[in-house]
């Protein structure tokens, strides 16, 4: 069987279905010959069905079963450069796509034309405890799998990523609505993440703890056991690696829930953990409802921790929830970040930093610079930094991510679409100073005007409330101690921008801002190496970096009585 399957990658590779067909028919039993045809699809194998038409009338049954496994997949074409891949619409559980028990299905549409992309299975209660049970059973040997194991299977999965950057950067576009430019970003930190993951391997420690000479006492590392985690849909694949990588690092499992808006990449990805070697249960994907799906994964008994990226209205509910079986958490929740102008700033440079700040991905990101704070002491400068920043952001195209020169693309869904325009109206009630945009583009899709309003009071709700999309805030300061207080004035603390050549000022102010990041002269600069996370109601733990093995490990200590020897 492993000589078969070796024979098909290389047919694979080369795209040569009539051949692999020969390799798949010879001496296979049943069991096998739909298992090896069954994973040639979802291995990306994209004229499978000439291989079954090769069976024959003599095995018309077995194509039958092999046609209704392949069911549950679809081609799907993109759209405008009219590139055609096959998505996986099953759930992913225990390395195979299988139907949901309830047989419930749900619909995905692309904000872009607000059309149908695709139906797919919907995870109920029942498939996530079997998920639960399939990752019980594959922890029970993952967790004594050797750290050089995990970490070649992790850097297997990071190539295979790579190989297939493109495809899985078009389907964050076509799921999503972001731009392909805004795709390609993400899957290049998904690549560089997953190895970073696999060089953590073998780097899980602990300590030796001096207590005298009748002892031997140490600590040690050790996973959790079964994994939850629920992810949103501004960043699919990005916070798909950030949950799946350190968990798999450390010798978890995991059962994952997609946001029911965007699963299409992340059960695609799926399918290249499979590929890598991954054993079966160790990764698994369940689409469905938060209410359903979700619930069920957090309140399950034998998931040990759950980790969630999203609201912070939601993540006060997964703590609630997981105080009933004293799961562990990683919350990583909104913001209204800060990011500051000083006068002595390279004017052109943070430029960028701002419209990176807030208009990249659409402003659908949790550390978004939503409050640009630009000092006022000389109102001219003052007037002609905004002018120029103006000027900037309406030269950003919006519009179908898959047309050339897009920065910005569709808002995700039609609930947060309509919630931006609803910040819209409440800033044209209450008078704001409009500098650019406040507009719907279109009739079509989810797409709004790059926009910002200045001059904005400290206690607008567009300065107090998360918005999740491209407006906003500028408000002026006069003084450090101003600028502090106006900028810690939030129940969130996730990011932080400040811009000047002053590095002095710099680090003072960056001491004194209350955010789990502080990017100067950059913003949302993101390391695979170095923590991410927020303060106060953005969150708890971090994501990324070695800081992340600590939520997926637990401290054993071991104390041993020694005694002195006898010969």
């Amino acid at each position: 069987m492993q000589r078969v399957s070796q024979k098909f990658s290389k047919c694979q590779r080369s795209s040569a279905p009539i051949a692999a067909s020969s390799y798949i028919y010879k001496g296979l039993c049943q069991p096998q010959l739909i298992k090896v045809a069954t994973s040639m699809l979802f291995a990306g194998f994209r004229r499978a069905f000439q291989v079954i038409d090769r069976f024959g009338i003599q095995n018309r049954i077995i194509s039958t079963q092999i046609r209704s496994i392949m069911s549950l997949s679809k081609t799907i074409t993109f759209p405008v450069i009219g590139e055609t891949y096959e998505q996986p619409t099953g759930l992913f559980i225990n390395n195979e796509y299988v139907k949901a028990r309830s047989g419930k299905t749900f619909d995905v549409i692309t904000p872009i034309t607000e059309e149908k992309i695709a139906t797919l299975q919907q995870a109920g209660a029942d498939d996530v405890d079997y998920a639960v049970e399939c990752a019980s059973k594959a922890y029970a040997k993952w967790k004594f799998t050797k750290p050089e194991v995990r970490a070649r299977i992790l850097y297997r999965a990071a190539e295979l990523f790579d190989e297939e950057r493109e495809v899985l950067a078009k389907i964050e576009s076509l799921d999503n609505g972001k731009s392909l430019d805004c795709a390609r970003f993400d899957v290049n930190l998904v690549v560089e993440y997953i190895r970073s993951c696999a060089g953590y391997c073998d780097k899980v420690d602990g300590r030796t703890v001096e207590t005298g000479p009748d002892h031997l006492t140490y600590t040690k590392r050790e996973p959790l056991g079964v994994c939850g985690a629920i992810t949103p849909w501004n960043f699919p694949l990005l916070m798909f690696s950030w949950k799946v990588g350190p968990s798999i690092a450390t010798g978890n499992t995991m059962v994952i829930k997609p946001a029911s808006a965007t699963p299409l990449s992340n059960l695609y990805a799926a399918s290249l953990f499979k590929r890598a070697g991954l054993p079966a249960g160790v990764l698994n994907v369940v689409p469905g409802s938060g209410r359903n799906c979700g619930n069920a994964i957090l309140q399950h008994p034998k998931v040990r921790k759950v980790a969630f990226t999203g609201s912070t209205s939601v993540g006060r509910g997964i703590m609630k929830g997981a105080a009933d079986t004293i799961k562990k958490v990683t919350l990583e929740l909104g913001g209204k970040s800060p990011n500051i102008v000083f006068q002595d700033c390279n004017i052109k440079q943070t430029i960028q930093n701002l419209i990176t700040g807030i208009f990249f991905n659409g402003g659908e990101v949790c550390c978004a610079g939503s409050r640009i704070y630009i000092q006022a002491t000389d109102e001219k400068w003052y007037n002609d930094f905004l002018q120029q920043f103006k000027e900037a952001v309406e030269k950003l195209k919006v519009g179908n991510p898959f047309e050339k020169g897009i920065y910005q693309g569709a808002q995700t869904t039609p609930d947060q679409f309509q919630t931006v325009l609803d910040y819209i109206k409440i800033a044209e009630k209450t008078n704001l100073k409009l500098l650019t945009g406040g507009h719907r583009i279109g009739t079509k899709g989810f797409f709004v005007e790059p926009t910002v309003y200045y001059d904005v009071p400290q206690d607008s709700q567009l300065t107090q409330e998360e918005i999740f999309g491209p407006v906003a805030v500028v408000l002026p300061f006069k003084s450090i101690d101003e600028l502090v207080e106006k900028a810690n004035d939030s129940e969130y603390g996730l990011g932080s921008g400040i811009n000047t050549t002053d590095i002095n000022k710099a680090i003072y102010v960056a001491d004194r801002l209350e955010a789990g990041s502080v990017w100067i002269n950059t913003y949302s600069d993101l390391q695979q190496n170095a923590p991410f996370g927020g303060y106060k109601q953005s969150g708890l733990g971090r994501e990324m970096g070695a800081e992340a093995l600590d939520n997926y490990t637990q401290v054993k200590l071991v104390r041993v009585k020694l005694n002195k020897p006898e010969l």
